[in-house]
């Protein structure tokens, strides 16, 4: 309960306290975009850290030496809100987020996904989802990495495995615009605080970013099944660290 409190009132205050910050950002994007970009990254992978030690969240990270010094997309399982927490803050370069057309909604917040390139998608409507693949490759284009959740929705089962069935078109997003793809294997997050809602639990979590996928090593039907491929070494990722978060 402690931890819920004080990750509570530092989010509230975060958002608040930096409201005059998003009025020099919106001034700086003006004239140099990239620059915004790059400030409103650090400050949230600051912020993000912060939550984390708040959380107690005892991480191992394997394979960072995996993520190449270029834009790419990501992809990966996805249990829980700090997914992102933790993911981002190893983004070597500016990465946006495909989130839910739901969190456009929420004030303050959504600003700050606009600043750090963060996507969003109505799963309910087809033309917002072929935008968003035109707005993904656009990115991957000028520089900027995406982070898909190629299961298209929050896992909500017990355990982390299995994991739901990954979303081919997602993968039309590497293969339009020539980026690698690489595949993030993430155990336990759904204990962070989903698992027991509202309160947020130190639990051990396990991230591995894996060997990325080069889309251009595969023919034309095998560029239709990069999805499975991805999922396939996901869960074998998750299953070989399911033992480092006992």
């Amino acid at each position: 309960m402690f931890r819920s409190l004080i990750g509570i009132i530092f989010a509230v205050l975060y958002l608040i306290l930096t409201l005059p910050v998003l009025g020099i950002l919106a001034l700086i994007g003006r004239k140099d975009p990239e620059k915004r970009g790059r400030i409103a990254q650090r400050m949230i992978t600051w912020s993000f850290g912060v939550l984390l030690k708040i959380a107690g969240t005892k991480i191992t990270v394997i394979g960072t030496e995996n993520i190449p010094d270029e834009p790419v997309m990501f992809t990966g399982n996805h249990r829980s809100i700090w997914d992102i927490i933790i993911t981002y803050r190893y983004m070597k370069g500016p990465c946006g987020y495909v989130a839910k057309e739901s969190m456009r909604k929420i004030p303050i917040f959504k600003i700050w996904m606009d600043y750090i390139g963060c996507l969003f998608l109505d799963r309910n409507d087809l033309k917002s989802g072929m935008q968003m693949m035109l707005d993904a490759i656009k990115k991957i284009k000028g520089g900027s990495s995406v982070y898909v959740f190629a299961e298209g929705t929050r896992n909500k089962a017990k355990e982390d495995l299995p994991l739901l069935e990954f979303h081919e078109g997602s993968f039309k997003i590497a293969v339009k615009s020539g980026c690698k793809i690489v595949p993030v294997a993430i155990n336990n997050t759904q204990n962070i605080m989903e698992a027991h809602n509202p309160w947020l639990k130190a639990v051990p979590v396990c991230v591995e970013f894996l060997k990325p996928i080069d889309p251009a090593a595969f023919d034309k039907d095998g560029k239709k099944h990069l999805g499975a491929l991805s999922r396939q070494m996901i869960t074998e990722a998750m299953e070989k660290n399911a033992a480092l978060i006992h």
